[in-house]
């Protein structure tokens, strides 16, 4: 039973944030920004679309590495 006082957040800041026309990161930008987030305690980092190339791959990989 799910207990409706739980409140999870689910950030997307580095997969949607480079959707934006213009809007790039790079992996170390990436990666602070994803430390930050774990410091603030949020339920789920979407790190990126690995798939998209070896460069998010790497990144999503390193997120993962520092973050858990």
């Amino acid at each position: 039973m799910k207990d409706p006082d739980v409140i999870r957040i689910f950030d997307t800041t580095l997969r949607d944030g480079e959707q934006s026309p213009g809007a790039t990161m790079t992996t170390e930008e990436k990666i602070q920004i994803a430390e930050q987030l774990a410091r603030l305690n949020v339920d789920i980092i979407e790190a990126g679309f690995p798939a998209a190339s070896p460069g998010d791959l790497m990144a999503v990989k390193e997120i993962a590495r520092r973050t858990r």
